[in-house]
This record gives C-alpha cells, sequence and structure tokens, in this order.
C-alpha cells in the first residue's frame, strides 16, 4: 500500500504517530535533545491530552542556528501541530509532515537532486529515489504500518523507528555544518 493510501486508511492515533515521528526525526534541525517530544509521545500511548507537551516542546525547540529552508519546513511542522490530535485537523497535519519531512531529507541529502520532487514518489515505491529519502519514504510507511497492524502497541516500535531516523538525520546535520565551517 502506498503511503498515500495508509495516510487515508489511518487512524486518529495513527496519523498522530505519524505526524509525531516525522517532527522526531527532525528534532536535530531545531536543536532540540532527543527527548523533547517524548511527553507527545506518551500522551498517544495513554490517550491523554497533549497540548501541554505540544506548548512545553514549542517553547524548547528553537529554528536552530542558521536557519534555512530545511529548519524552516522543521518548524512550521511543529507550529501547525493541532492542540488536539483528532479527527481532520491531525490528518492534515500527518499528510503536511510526510511532505515536510520528505522535502526536508531531499534538501538535505548531499547525494541527492534537491529539485526532483519526492512528493508523486509517496504514491509508489523508492526506485530513482536518493538514499536519504528513500529511507524516510520507508519509515514513514513503517510507522503507518504499525499503527495500523498493532494500534497502540506499535506505538513502541513507532519510537524506535523514528529514533533511528532521527539518528541519521543529526548525522548529516552534523557533517552539513562542518562543510560549512
Amino acid at each position: 500500500m502506498s503511503l498515500v493510501e495508509l495516510i487515508a486508511q489511518a487512524d486518529e492515533r495513527g496519523l498522530a504517530a505519524s505526524g509525531l515521528a516525522c517532527l522526531d526525526r527532525c528534532v536535530p534541525l531545531l536543536g532540540g535533545d532527543d527527548l523533547v517530544l517524548r511527553p507527545l509521545w506518551a500522551s498517544l500511548a495513554d490517550n491523554s491530552d497533549w497540548s501541554a507537551g505540544l506548548e512545553k516542546a514549542r517553547g524548547a525547540l528553537g529554528a536552530g542556528d542558521r536557519p534555512g529552508e530545511a529548519e524552516a519546513l522543521a518548524r512550521r511542522m511543529l507550529d501547525a501541530a493541532p492542540a488536539s490530535p483528532e479527527a481532520d485537523a491531525v490528518r492534515l497535519w500527518a499528510d503536511a509532515c510526510s511532505v515536510a519531512s520528505l522535502r526536508i531529507h531531499r534538501i538535505l541529502d548531499p547525494a541527492g537532486n534537491a529539485a526532483a520532487s519526492a512528493d508523486s514518489r509517496r504514491e509508489g515505491g523508492t526506485e530513482g529515489m536518493s538514499p536519504l529519502v528513500a529511507a524516510e519514504l520507508r519509515r514513514q510507511v513503517t510507522v503507518l504500518e504499525l499503527l495500523a497492524g498493532h494500534g497502540a502497541a506499535g506505538l513502541r516500535r513507532a519510537l524506535d523507528v523514528s529514533t533511528e531516523g532521527r539518528r541519521v538525520l543529526r548525522a548529516v546535520v552534523s557533517r552539513r555544518a562542518r562543510g560549512r565551517g
């Protein structure tokens, strides 16, 4: 099933986890530590209110040292997060986070073509995509499949997938910063 189809069929928790996972993988662009979004993951696990955790994350995450297009996209993901992971708002947010995260990975991929569109790739496979973007697309699909197949029990594995992606992006951001310096 394509990423677009998975998003269309996901329930509220799956959509919230999908958007949160995209944002979580992009935290290195916002200067955040690895735990800054944990309260939001916890609220998805126990169905509690996530608005307080969201506001705290917004306050803790800056725009990074050198704001560029990738950083601006990551900040927009955070700013656009709905106050409550419910219904249509979370579906729109998850879809926008998916597109933004793919764009971020395309921008940051030193081997990729920043001008090529990854948006249409959400409909199909990863052939012809740069390795960083293809890996991000696979992570997005995996998170949605985990939540669709395991519900709340899939959240732990979805967080693990997101953590792996965050480490990869942190390394890319670090190499990029060394290249500028």
